[in-house]
């Protein structure tokens, strides 16, 4: 999806649907033409808000119900109205009429019943079964209101009279006349619009021709009160040429009945306070066209009241209280007419060209009800963007790549606080889980105001990091040198990928050379398992044993590193060359003294043997030196050194043979066994007299062994009194 999007004083404005979004296609493009449009990337990226949302021509009026289900348009050519399924975005019918539609009022909460101005002069009241009604007016008209609590249209038309229709019994009451007064203004030739105080005091403000405004009550028929041409308002030309004062071309009321809006035939909006004559400002919409629409509008993010002006060229949103301008809307097209959509963000638009335009305000408010998924697809959309989160058609990036996400806390340190307040920080602060995203610019700006040697500190960590990488790119040693510890675990794992590698090649790679060896070791997340004492694998540990129990320790090898850890004293090298002339006299000696070992009385305890078998206690700076480990060797020598006699000794403590304690000669021994069953208990007859040799058991019940008082009906019973049972 690819949305068009405009900012004005940091204000995003999206174009939904219009002219620049979207395109139909001609009727008399051919099929092989619409067949290219599949290639075509625009076409197919458009957005379609509601179906038809066009007019062949031009359109000339919008509204939308109150209860926010329907929109009913105008336009040409031919005269015809449409009206939309909002919660469906189709087009649910359209209708001819006689004559080109001026303006409409929607009379119903819904469409089912309006009244339509034609340029024609006639009054139309239309239903969903068709035209119900038609009538006439003397003068072409202007504009159109509708008073609810007394069902009374009013109409401004040519002259100085407003028509008055009673729409409960079907006819006309005496018109307004304006005018007549003496002192302002001028002669009223028109009437040009007419503003309603719906919900208040309902008073009726109607902008006349000559540059003035006059107030009526609808209750006593009377005027009440005439505000003269605003100041400074200037002079325009008309047909003929002649110079004049500028009409009062729109009207509205705020919805508190204190403060109007009135927009002239020059372009200047004037604001009014009720109590009082005299102006609370002017603003210029700055191309001197007649302003076709005012409203007052509330913004999302605060409570602060905007006025939307409206002429054929632009929109524009500004400040009702000092008139600084928010933003604006300038679409390709001249404008006919605007409308705002209660309670959200969207603005619709009928105009010259094609296609009605849709547009959004994320910071007005959200997205109607039946279009919330715009909010998503503008958010996701939004993170696209590098530099400007609404630039849609900048470079893809990662989302908030340009934010710096920050606490609560640190944002109070930073004393970046006073963002959070209302109406602050909107477009450089976005609130987000339990922090907030801040611009990385004003972050940066801030981070260096509260720590002035923060750019120094930064030159530095700069400098190490390019000498870092100078001291890389420099010859260095082998992967295999920097294998210090744990080397077994090392060539297990090269070993294990060089086998899964041969496994995962095809046939046709196999003809290939092979791939090259895995180097764990070069592996930066692995460097400090075969550089660092502390990950040393102890294969001759229990734990170790445990897991890996068909694993061989490298006894030996563990030594050997353990010798070379802590080097030889300049006694071991001493008899280390002694065992090594001895030759074979050390092999027979060893011999013997194994068969001597064989024969040691088990009460003799062994001598524990006072080792270091962890590197950690002598890095603690414990001394090593008294418990050095003796090799074998060297058990050797001193056996040699010793006499004759004390070897002896040992032969004596010899445990006597085995005949002079008794033992038979050594041989086979022979086990046989027949096997029987074993007898079963005699059971000794129920009843009889062997009963009263019984010991007396418990009564169980009917179901017990020795109940024998109760009578049996089994047939047992009678044989075992001898009688049949035939």
């Amino acid at each position: 999806m690819s949305l068009r999007v405009t900012q004005a004083n940091g204000v995003s404005v999206y174009t939904i649907s219009g002219s620049n979004t979207s395109r139909s296609l001609p009727d008399w493009l051919a099929r092989k033409r619409k067949r290219s449009l599949k290639n075509d990337e625009a076409y197919q990226n458009r957005v379609e808000l509601i179906q038809d949302f066009e007019f062949e021509e031009a359109s000339q009026c919008i509204q939308v119900s109150e209860d926010g289900e329907y929109a009913m348009a105008t336009g040409t050519y031919k005269p015809q109205m449409h009206i939309y399924h909002l919660p469906s975005s189709s087009l649910k019918y359209s209708r001819h009429t006689s004559a080109l539609n001026l303006t409409f009022l929607l009379l119903s909460q819904d469409y089912s019943k309006s009244l339509h101005l034609q340029t024609d002069r006639s009054l139309e009241f239309h239903t969903p079964m068709g035209c119900h009604y038609a009538t006439r007016i003397p003068r072409y008209g202007r504009s159109l209101a509708y008073l609810k609590p007394q069902a009374h249209a009013i109409v401004t038309a040519e002259g100085n009279e407003v028509f008055r229709l009673d729409l409960e019994a079907g006819r006309f009451l005496k018109p307004f006349e304006l005018g007549g007064y003496e002192g302002i203004g001028g002669e009223v030739k028109s009437v040009e619009c007419v503003g309603v105080a719906d919900g208040s005091h309902g008073l009726l403000a109607f902008g006349t021709s000559a540059g003035t405004t006059e107030f009526w009550d609808p209750r006593s028929r009377n005027r009440v009160g005439v505000l003269a041409p605003p100041p400074n308002s200037g002079l325009v030309a008309d047909t003929l040429g002649d110079m004049h004062t500028p009409s009062i071309t729109a009207t509205q009321f705020h919805r508190n009945g204190l403060t109007l809006a009135t927009g002239n035939q020059a372009g200047i909006i004037t604001l009014y306070d009720m109590r009082s004559p005299n102006p609370l400002l002017s603003k210029d919409q700055g191309y001197g066209f007649p302003i076709q629409t005012l409203q007052f509008l509330r913004t999302q993010t605060n409570a602060e009241e905007k006025v939307m002006s409206a002429d054929k060229r632009i929109i524009k949103l500004w400040d009702a209280a000092d008139g600084k301008a928010w933003t604006a809307i300038e679409p390709s097209v001249d404008l006919n007419h605007v409308t705002h959509i209660t309670n959200s963000g969207m603005i619709m638009t009928a105009n010259e060209g094609q296609q009605m335009h849709a547009f959004l305000i994320p910071a007005l408010g959200p997205s109607p009800e039946w279009c919330s998924h715009l909010d998503t697809q503008i958010e996701q959309l939004a993170d696209r963007s590098i530099n400007d989160p609404d630039a849609y058609n900048a470079g893809e990036a990662e989302t908030y790549d340009n934010y710096k996400f920050l606490t609560k806390a640190e944002m109070r340190s930073l004393a970046l606080d006073t963002y959070l307040e209302a109406g602050k920080g909107a477009n450089i602060i976005r609130p987000y889980m339990h922090g907030y995203f801040v611009s990385q610019k004003l972050y940066d700006e801030v981070r260096l105001i509260n720590n002035p040697f923060e750019w120094e500190q930064q030159r530095q960590r700069l400098v190490s990091q390019k000498i870092e990488k100078e001291r890389e790119s420099r010859i260095r040693t082998s992967a295999k040198d920097k294998v210090k510890i744990n080397k077994r675990l090392a060539e297990r794992i090269e070993h294990l990928e060089h086998k899964l590698n041969k496994k995962s090649k095809d046939a046709e790679e196999g003809e290939e050379e092979e791939q090259e060896k895995v180097n764990v070791a070069a592996d930066p997340r692995f460097a400090g398992l075969f550089s660092d004492q502390k990950f040393e694998v102890d294969e001759t540990s229990r734990e170790f044993q445990l897991l890996n129990p068909s694993t061989k320790p490298n006894v030996a090898a563990a030594a050997a590193a353990g010798e070379r850890k802590r080097g030889k004293t300049a006694v071991e090298l001493e008899a280390e060359s002694d065992s090594e002339k001895s030759g074979s006299d050390s092999e027979e000696s060893s011999e013997e003294e194994d068969n001597q070992e064989q024969y040691k009385p088990a009460q003799k305890k062994k001598e524990p043997e006072m080792r270091i078998s962890s590197s950690t206690y002598r890095k603690s700076g414990h001394d090593t030196r008294g418990f050095a480990a003796v090799s074998k060797n060297q058990k050797i020598a001193a056996k040699k050194e010793r006499t004759f006699g004390s070897r002896a000794a040992g032969i004596k403590d010899l445990p006597p043979p085995r005949a002079a304690r008794g033992a038979t000669s050594l041989g086979d021994k022979e086990v046989t066994f027949v096997p029987t069953r074993k007898p079963r208990p005699e059971r000794k007859p129920r009843g009889g007299d062997d009963d009263e040799d019984r010991p007396s058991k418990p009564d169980n019940g009917s179901r017990g062994r020795n109940f024998k008082d109760r009578r049996s009906a089994s047939g047992n019973a009678f044989r075992n009194m001898g009688i049949s049972s035939k």
